[in-house]
């Protein structure tokens, strides 16, 4: 009896999901409730700058 197919692919969405949060967003996420200020302010990417740099992930 394994993992179940519906439980693994949840787990890979969440870490995909955290993968990009951490690693790609550049106020995307934040774009949906703020608009426009979300990419100027940048909150998500300030709050894991150093966590991309240690992931070897540039951001500027």
């Amino acid at each position: 009896m394994g993992i179940p197919l519906f439980a693994a692919a949840i787990l890979i969405a969440i870490a995909g999901m955290g993968i990009f949060a951490i690693g790609f967003d550049q106020g995307h996420l934040f774009s949906i409730v703020l608009g426009q200020e979300a990419f100027h302010d940048l909150y998500l990417h300030e709050l894991t700058h150093d966590m991309r740099h240690a992931a070897g992930f540039p951001c500027h």
